[in-house]
């Protein structure tokens, strides 16, 4: 009885190593179109060599509080309820802090015996006044990225740091984590949120100049108006010469802030290599949203609903995962949580909108989506512009009534953001299409649709082209797009 007894309890002890650690790290406005991966070298290597690189990943809302808010909630941002950046528009409001955030991705790891820990930028509204739930540990910044003079919370107090470079604090408090765990058999959780490469671009001093002479990549849209495109993009100039200088900079000091995360990531899958953990580990790589730095004449952000900025990296290496592989199926970043709470044997939620992955990753080297004739996926993309009366600066020539937001003269006034940037679009991929048709919440009831593969650049808005029946089935899909909730009734909304 006592040798069963024994055996039994092995077994168990056996059981609960074998459930996977997993790693996600998240940047900040990390492009993919724009070769925003490539001064990450040892993440390609790491990640992407050791494991599948997943091509057609995306953002389901371009801007980072309402994307992080749908990884963390594996919903779109109609049922979150985080539209934008503001405290109005739901960033680590009400709703979310009572009604998403306690069933959120940590929770519902951490009840099933993980240990979580978090570093780095939460939600832009967060204020550091408690700890999320869900988190073992929490270092949580203040507000909206910052490189050095922040404020952290640190479990239970906050902790204000000066000359510290951020990403390399969060290095720090990862490999401690890892440390602390050689004995423990408890699988964890964790997630590092660098701000890179997120304004105001500071690389750390040691990287600094060291992509001198780089400038910004100029596409075939690069710094041209097109009158076919909604209001906030058709009624600017061409962005001036002193404009496109600053952007050349802020183009090149985005890939130095990258080289500090990209050590980052290295020395996390060192450790867990030294401390045994690696082969029982799922490793993500992938940022919030993408960026555009002088497409349509657009100086640099994010919030449209074209490919440099809806477009995300996503890297996945664990076990089962064929190394050096492609995933070309569709990914949003609504579909991680789903795809952790898989690896973690966790049930997905009901009200989850996203779908796991795991069949993709585990078949990615005989799978290939494009030459599927059954495959489809809808995607919808959801924007809330933050303009309004009060968001006025009488800096630039534009009235108050416009309702833009964030103009501001080293942008030359051209602004980031307007009440009428305000969107739904299905992206619609199936055998042999790759489309994307979106609709405007303005005065006109403009509307956008390309055909991606032959316009990889978007620069011809086609939507009078299309048949009126084809316009009405894209409509009433994004229509019922944006009234679905969980991830039956979004992925039964099917394009053929």
């Amino acid at each position: 009885m006592k040798f069963l007894f024994i055996t039994a309890l092995i077994n168990c002890v056996a059981h609960a190593q074998q459930a996977p650690n997993i790693v996600l790290f998240l940047s900040d406005d990390q492009d993919l179109y724009l070769h925003g991966m490539k001064p990450m070298h040892q993440t390609q290597r790491l990640i992407g060599t050791r494991g599948t690189t997943l091509t057609n990943a995306f953002t389901t809302s371009p801007l980072c509080c309402p994307s992080r808010a749908s990884l963390l909630s594996g919903m779109y941002a109609h049922n979150h309820r985080t539209f934008n950046n503001s405290a109005s528009g739901g960033c680590n409001g009400m709703h979310w802090r009572k009604h998403i955030e306690p069933e959120a991705l940590p929770v519902l790891l951490q009840r099933k015996g993980y240990e979580t820990f978090f570093a780095g930028k939460y939600l832009n509204e967060y204020k550091g006044r408690e700890v999320p739930p869900g988190w073992n540990e929490f270092y949580g910044l203040h507000g909206n990225s910052r490189y050095y003079n922040y404020t952290l919370r640190e479990n239970a107090h906050n902790k204000t740091y000066g000359y510290v470079y951020l990403t390399d604090l969060l290095r720090k408090r990862a490999l401690k984590f890892i440390n602390e765990r050689v004995n423990n058999s408890k699988p964890f959780f964790i997630m590092l949120a660098p701000p890179a490469p997120h304004q105001p671009f500071t690389p750390a001093e040691r990287h600094q100049g060291l992509f001198d002479g780089i400038t910004a990549l100029k596409t075939p849209n690069f710094n041209k108006v097109f009158k076919d495109k909604h209001w906030l993009l058709a009624n600017f100039e061409k962005i001036p010469n002193i404009t496109l200088d600053i952007m050349d900079i802020y183009f090149q000091k985005r890939w130095e802030s990258l080289l500090a995360v990209d050590e980052m990531v290295a020395a996390v899958i060192k450790r867990l290599d030294r401390q045994n953990q690696l082969e029982n580990t799922y490793i993500i790589y992938t940022s919030d949203n993408g960026y555009h730095i002088g497409q349509f004449a657009q100086p640099f952000d994010k919030r449209q609903p074209y490919e440099t900025d809806i477009r995300v990296p996503l890297l996945i290496r664990g076990p089962q995962i064929s190394a050096g592989t492609i995933v070309n199926a569709v990914a949003g970043l609504i579909d991680l949580a789903p795809t952790i709470l898989e690896w973690a044997s966790i049930p997905h939620p009901a009200r989850m909108d996203g779908q796991s992955l795991q069949p993709f990753l585990v078949n990615s080297d005989v799978y290939d989506a494009a030459m599927d004739k059954a495959y489809r996926r809808s995607l919808l993309i959801q924007h809330h512009g933050e303009g309004t009366v009060d968001t006025y600066n009488s800096l630039c020539p534009w009235g108050r009534n416009d309702r833009l937001y964030e103009c501001n003269w080293v942008a030359d006034c051209h602004c980031q953001d307007a009440w009428n940037n305000t969107y739904s679009c299905v992206r619609h991929f199936s055998y042999q299409v790759n489309r994307l048709y979106c609709e405007f919440s303005d005065s006109e009831n403009f509307v956008e649709a390309y055909e991606v593969d032959m316009d990889i650049y978007q620069m011809n808005n086609n939507v009078n082209e299309w048949l009126p029946i084809e316009r009405g089935l894209y409509s009433l899909a994004l229509a019922n797009l944006t009234r679905c909730a969980g991830a039956a009734s979004c992925a039964d909304i099917i394009l053929k």
